[in-house]
C-alpha cells in the first residue's frame, strides 16, 4: 500500500489531503502519476501532476506523522484566519455604524441655509 498527500490547489480552509493507494503508475519524463483504485469493484484512475504532490510513500508510520504536522499547522492557521475575520465583521460593523451617524448628522443640518442642497426646495 501507498500512502499520499496531495496538495488542494484554492481551497481555503482545507490546503492538502491524505489517502492510501494500491497502485500508481508513472515514468520519469511525465509530469503525473497515475493513481489506481478500486471503487465497488471497478479500477479508477486519478491523474496527478506530481508538482501537487507533497508525499508518495510506503512508509505508513511516516505519513502518518506528516499528516498529523500538517494537520497541527493548519488548525493554528485557521484560528488565526477565524479570529481575523471576526475582527474584521467587528470592524465593518463599526464602519457602517459610523458612516449612518455620520449621514444621520448630516441630514439633520441639510436644511440649514448654509447648506448649498437643492433637495430642501424640491
Amino acid at each position: 500500500m501507498y500512502y499520499v498527500i496531495k496538495k488542494k490547489l484554492d481551497t481555503h480552509p482545507t490546503q492538502f489531503i491524505g489517502f492510501k493507494v494500491p497502485k500508481f503508475i508513472t515514468k520519469k519524463d511525465s509530469d503525473n502519476v497515475i493513481f489506481e483504485f478500486k471503487i465497488d469493484g471497478k479500477v479508477v484512475r486519478k491523474w496527478v501532476n506530481k508538482d501537487e504532490i507533497l508525499l508518495l510513500s510506503d512508509d505508513k508510520e511516516f505519513y502518518l506523522k506528516t499528516m498529523k504536522s500538517f494537520q497541527k499547522v493548519e488548525e493554528e492557521q485557521q484560528k488565526l484566519v477565524t479570529a481575523a475575520q471576526e475582527k474584521l465583521n467587528e470592524t465593518i460593523e463599526n464602519f457602517a455604524q459610523t458612516m449612518n451617524e455620520e449621514f444621520e448628522s448630516f441630514e439633520e443640518i441639510r436644511g440649514n441655509e448654509e447648506i448649498p442642497c437643492i433637495l430642501k426646495d424640491l
